[in-house]
């Protein structure tokens, strides 16, 4: 039996991957920020673990990418390298570069799985 909590992550990717492919080729939108959480099967604490990848679909690079992550919780560390927590939102990388076609990736430990979209980037295009 599917939990609900799987099912929301299960939901929340199907949503992105719509998303992005109605974005324009070149765009860097907030839309080819892609972010996907599934569940590992690992319980961390006694609360599941969940693998987040963010993804930059966009022709450019992106910088200084920040997630919406309220109510984010972990019983399992998070290197604060990857992801730091400031309020409600997220930065990633310290707002470093995600290439083209690159992802970051992080896993924490909570119940239920934070629902995380991208909230803030600067794209790298030449102009």
């Amino acid at each position: 039996m599917i939990n609900l909590s799987t099912m929301i992550a299960v939901i929340l990717i199907l949503f992105l991957s719509f998303i992005n492919e109605g974005s324009a080729v070149g765009s860097c939108s907030l839309d080819t920020i892609n972010i996907g959480t599934q569940r590992s099967g690992r319980e961390i604490g006694g609360q599941p673990e969940w693998n987040v990848q963010v993804i930059n679909n966009c022709d450019c690079p992106q910088k200084q990418i920040v997630l919406s992550c309220p109510g984010f919780q972990t019983v399992e560390p998070v290197d604060p390298s990857i992801l730091s927590k400031q309020g409600d939102t997220c930065l990633l990388i310290h707002g470093g570069i995600v290439q083209p076609g690159s992802s970051v990736s992080f896993s924490y430990a909570w119940d239920p799985p934070v629902i995380m979209f991208p909230r803030f980037s600067v794209p790298q295009c030449p102009t």
